[in-house]
């Protein structure tokens, strides 16, 4: 079974642009992103999906400097993207992170496949019980090519997995619950510059004490020495994108 990481990177975001490319304690964002996703034990490849775009250049060349391969497809389908992807490096599974997800804890990710069942199309959080950036989405490749042919909105092109989330009764999905409770409302995502500062002031903190392999029962402890901190942030809702996706959604020509 071969099981590639596929992160989905791009600098041209409109909230806040070339956040990928954003310097956490002397690392790039996507660095760290990479960096932490690589520490996982059940992965064959650790890749980059982004898209045609010049913008992405620099994006690019990090990925070369760091030897990881970098697919370049759609800038709006980007389930076009990562099915391309998926089919050139013919991946039984795929891990779908983001690269505004630089708090990635790889330990949950190497737990959700040890627990993944017989036949799984899809699991993810569906119950949202993980904090908002450290989150998994494990695909069956059999799923991601049925939802390529099927999905016809808008917002299922543009987010990987919606098609799925719509239509449960084609596929067995499964829940990946946080094994730490009550933490789901956490917000560790790189979105705004609010966020920037959250997860700049965590960094700072581990990089200073030589930690780089900090992981989520680290962060919480120190939160909860600097509660103040997740003030920074917390006025911001959980996949505005996605809600915004879906209140413009249309029905596109998917015709090949």
């Amino acid at each position: 079974m071969k099981i590639i990481a596929m992160i989905q990177a791009r600098c041209g975001s409109s909230r806040l642009p070339n956040k990928v490319l954003m310097n956490l304690a002397g690392k790039t964002d996507l660095e760290w992103v990479i960096e932490r996703v690589q520490r996982s034990q059940v992965l064959d490849e650790v890749m980059v999906v982004t898209s045609i775009e010049k913008n992405n250049l620099p994006l690019i060349r990090i990925c070369t400097d760091l030897g990881v391969r970098v697919y370049v497809g759609s800038e709006e389908d980007v389930l076009d993207r990562y099915y391309q992807a998926a089919k050139l490096v013919k991946a039984d599974y795929l891990v779908r992170i983001t690269a505004d997800c630089p708090l990635f804890d790889w330990r949950y990710l190497d737990m959700a496949m040890g627990g993944m069942e017989e036949d799984m199309d899809y699991m993810a959080g569906i119950t949202e019980s993980f904090p908002d950036g450290e989150d998994i989405e494990i695909v069956a490749y059999t799923a991601l090519k049925e939802s390529w042919e099927k999905a016809k909105l808008t917002s299922e092109r543009e987010h990987v997995t919606m098609y799925i989330k719509n239509h449960p009764e084609q596929f067995k999905i499964q829940n990946l619950e946080c094994p730490i409770a009550g933490i789901g409302s956490k917000r560790w995502t790189l979105d705004e510059e609010e966020d920037y500062q959250f997860i700049s002031a965590i960094y700072k903190y581990f990089m200073d004490l030589g930690k780089d392999d900090f992981v989520t029962e680290d962060i919480l402890m120190f939160l909860m020495e600097h509660p103040e901190l997740e003030n920074l942030n917390k006025k911001y809702q959980r996949n505005e994108g996605l809600l915004k996706s879906i209140a413009n959604d249309v029905l596109v020509d998917t015709e090949r």
